[in-house]
């Protein structure tokens, strides 16, 4: 599939580019690695023992801090360079993780009811469709199990340029269809990656479709007012670029499918 191409030679090259996105977790982190991780109190108060996938997070940041943690990890990445960050911290740092080189909207190597939390950051706008995605992982998380993830919101991704008057221009429609095209303005884009618009009634409805509960979401601060016009922080202060959200998969539902027409139990 040709998203899942240009997005695995994407990310391979911003590894190649020492992108900030493929930083591995440091030595201070590592050292209390749940408070790198969920600044939020999302997180249980150890996840020592747990089953945890990192999903489309590779990179050596978030699996190392879990394993840190005493996690036992499974890591889906579609990029060979980003799994290879993960494996050389492991290494480095003699930690165990089980790599799997995959995309997001197939999880066909993973069992049924098999990991306590599902970690991903942002990486939906990679694919075209985020209902297959949210249906796997409701498919590999166990019943009550967690899944914290971050978006790119839409209005986000609609902006296509700032203007002669240095305000930020909405040039995509809402409604738009198929791969983002090229804009002028690309601070929350990566280079050569074909990104997809996903609206909220995709987001957040689609994660209850999916037989998840929402328990919280938040917008996390990309503004600074003393930002330069253009800068991705000066941005950040008309659109919030992210949405984080905690979910939890329902007890007591049929484990999704797509072919899974009704996800409640009669």
């Amino acid at each position: 599939m040709r998203y899942r191409v240009r997005n695995q030679k994407a990310w391979d090259r911003l590894v190649a580019q020492g992108s900030q996105f493929a930083r591995t977790a440091t030595d201070a982190e590592c050292s209390n690695p749940l408070a790198a991780l969920d600044g939020r109190g999302w997180l249980p108060h150890t996840v020592a023992g747990l089953r945890v996938l990192c999903l489309a997070a590779g990179g050596g940041w978030q699996s190392i801090l879990y394993a840190s943690a005493g996690a036992q990890v499974t890591v889906v990445d579609i990029s060979p360079g980003m799994l290879e960050l993960d494996n050389s911290e492991a290494s480095r740092r003699n930690l165990n993780l089980r790599l799997i080189e995959g995309s997001m909207d197939d999880l066909s190597m993973l069992e049924d009811d098999s990991f306590d939390i599902v970690h991903q950051p942002v990486s939906t706008c990679y694919v075209p469709d985020i209902l297959p995605v949210y249906r796997e992982i409701g498919r590999v998380l166990r019943p009550g199990g967690t899944y914290l993830s971050q978006h790119k919101q839409p209005a986000s991704l609609q902006i296509t340029r700032m203007n002669s008057r240095k305000l930020y221009e909405f040039g995509i429609e809402y409604y738009h269809k198929g791969p983002l095209p090229p804009v002028q303005d690309e601070a929350y884009r990566e280079e050569q990656a074909e990104e997809y618009l996903h609206r909220w009634e995709d987001l957040l409805g689609g994660l209850c479709r999916s037989g998840f509960v929402v328990e919280d979401v938040v917008e996390p601060v990309r503004a600074d007012p003393t930002a330069p016009a253009g800068h991705y922080r000066h941005r950040g202060r008309f659109v919030a670029p992210f949405v984080r959200i905690l979910a939890r998969r329902r007890e007591g539902i049929v484990a999704p499918t797509s072919q899974t027409s009704s996800l409640w139990i009669p």
